[in-house]
């Protein structure tokens, strides 16, 4: 889903592209040498559709703030726009957030969307508000073989970001290379609807969602310029698979993506 806003940037992001060589292990000497690396399975992916006109969303979102500091989890928070009418436009929401909101509803076989939601791994959602079945179902899910199962490993060199993504081992093999852009933490105090009167600080607000590529099960690296990476507030990369409607489906490698 592209903004029509950013079109000229999705599309020189495009045309820049991701490279795809087959075969992560074959970096330069010079590459190795300089990048700095992560290479990781976190927890999980929690992402909470929330909203600064929603009176239900605070502690969601008090909650993911200390989501999104954990090392282990990668925690993308989307502001919708659908409470916008109630006497607040929310100043982080974005019409494509929405949309992918939607498309989990679809996916997920559900009539409705709602705040705060968390959809966790792409697999299920949950109240986001509620801890307890947030850390209970990430825990769950990597029990059972339905968390990260796919490593990703992230390194940089002075003028690319790279991206290793690992074997599948077993299971499903075929999944969507999303790159997901976002806000650094910002405090916004908020005057009228619902919530007026409060002072939210918000983490990790989403921004722009590009697919850049397909991963088909084996280790495979991309690359991506680091002019592109340094021009945004933050950067995930998430292994995602599709349904053949093209809806979301189950999230099987994730990864931060620093900046210099």
């Amino acid at each position: 889903m592209v903004m029509a806003s950013r079109r000229s940037l999705w599309l020189a992001a495009l045309a820049l592209a991701f490279s795809a060589v087959a075969g992560a292990g074959h970096a330069s000497e010079s590459e190795k040498m300089h990048a700095e690396s992560q290479a990781d399975k976190p927890l999980g992916v929690v992402e909470l559709f929330t909203s600064q006109g929603c009176s239900s969303c605070p502690p969601a979102d008090a909650f993911f703030a200390e989501l999104a500091t954990k090392d282990d989890i990668v925690a993308l928070a989307y502001h919708v726009d659908y409470w916008d009418y109630l006497g607040w436009k929310d100043t982080l929401s974005r019409k494509e957030n929405t949309e992918r909101q939607y498309d989990y509803m679809r996916a997920f076989g559900s009539r409705s969307v709602y705040t705060p939601q968390a959809v966790l791994n792409g697999r299920i959602h949950v109240n986001g508000a509620n801890r307890t079945e947030v850390d209970g179902a990430l825990a769950r899910m990597a029990r059972s073989g339905e968390g990260m199962r796919v490593a990703i490993k992230v390194s940089r060199t002075s003028d690319r970001v790279i991206i290793d993504a690992g074997d599948a081992g077993t299971g499903p093999s075929d999944a969507h290379v999303v790159i997901v852009y976002f806000e650094p933490p910002q405090t916004i105090k908020i005057a009228q609807g619902e919530n007026s009167g409060r002072k939210m600080t918000y983490w990790n607000a989403v921004t722009g969602i590009q697919t850049a590529g397909m991963w088909h099960g084996k280790a495979q690296r991309y690359e991506l310029p680091i002019s592109e990476i340094v021009k945004k507030g933050g950067c995930a990369v998430l292994l995602q698979s599709a349904g053949k409607d093209g809806m979301p489906g189950p999230i099987v490698g994730a990864a931060f993506i620093h900046k210099p």
